[in-house]
């Protein structure tokens, strides 16, 4: 059962990813350059580059993780791709694994360029790059989750209302939030930035980076943080979301 989970959601990764890398290959650049704008204004600025890099790598899998489950699932409904993969033996969560794993793979060469560069230039520790990877998966996964559930429920909506609110959302979470900039401009706020799971999973960077001062007993609540939040966003996916056309 796990095994055949794990196949159907390869091949709709494949089937979302593929013929996207085909049609345009500068898709890779594009993805991310759009998340390096910031840090260009940075560094004319004269900003804090770590603070940037940081925020580049979040926005390019917090964006890509809310904006393209709207938009694909919404895309596929117009075309009825969905309706279509989920009548087979497809299971609805393996078709919702797949479609949000397919962006993740085209954003991974600006990902792990930007990782590079913040290693190279000694703003992540490598001895923490483990931690670093989890959290941005687990904001990748929140975010996929909260997507689909939107996508799912405003059925009536045209496509072009959803990109829009895709993008809204996506935006939001990643420029609103102390992603690129530090928590500290937020004063006695900042204990917002935990609420958000972009800028959660930025704290904890910055934190295994050295950038801010946390103590174990704060990271551990941002840990918890966000392993609730992964635990509420897929029961609501597994529970709330609506599937096929009633």
């Amino acid at each position: 059962m796990i095994g055949k989970m794990i196949r159907d959601v390869l091949v709709v990764a494949a089937l979302k990813s593929i013929p996207d890398l085909k049609r345009q290959p500068l898709v890779l650049i594009v993805i991310g350059l759009i998340s390096a704008l910031p840090l260009f204004f940075m560094m004319v600025c004269g900003g804090e580059i770590s603070y940037g890099l940081v925020g580049a790598v979040i926005s390019t899998v917090g964006f890509i993780g809310i904006s393209s489950a709207i938009q694909d699932v919404a895309l596929d409904r117009y075309v009825k791709i969905r309706e279509m993969i989920v009548a087979m033996p497809v299971h609805p969560v393996s078709y919702m694994v797949g479609v949000a794993l397919a962006p993740l793979i085209l954003s991974l060469p600006g990902i792990i360029f930007f990782l590079a560069l913040a290693i190279g230039l000694s703003f992540l520790p490598l001895q923490s790059l483990g931690w670093i990877l989890i959290s941005l998966l687990l904001c990748w996964a929140v975010l996929s989750c909260i997507g689909f559930t939107i996508s799912t429920y405003l059925r009536k909506a045209s496509i072009y209302t959803l990109n829009n609110i895709s993008n809204i959302l996506g935006l939001g979470l990643v420029f609103l939030p102390p992603v690129y900039y530090p928590e500290e401009f937020l004063g006695e706020l900042r204990w917002i930035s935990i609420i958000f799971p972009t800028s959660n999973v930025a704290g904890l960077i910055r934190a295994y980076s050295g950038l801010i001062p946390l103590s174990q007993e704060d990271i551990l609540i941002r840990w918890l943080i966000l392993l609730g939040m992964i635990v509420a966003s897929t029961l609501l996916v597994i529970f709330k979301a609506k599937w096929r056309e009633t």
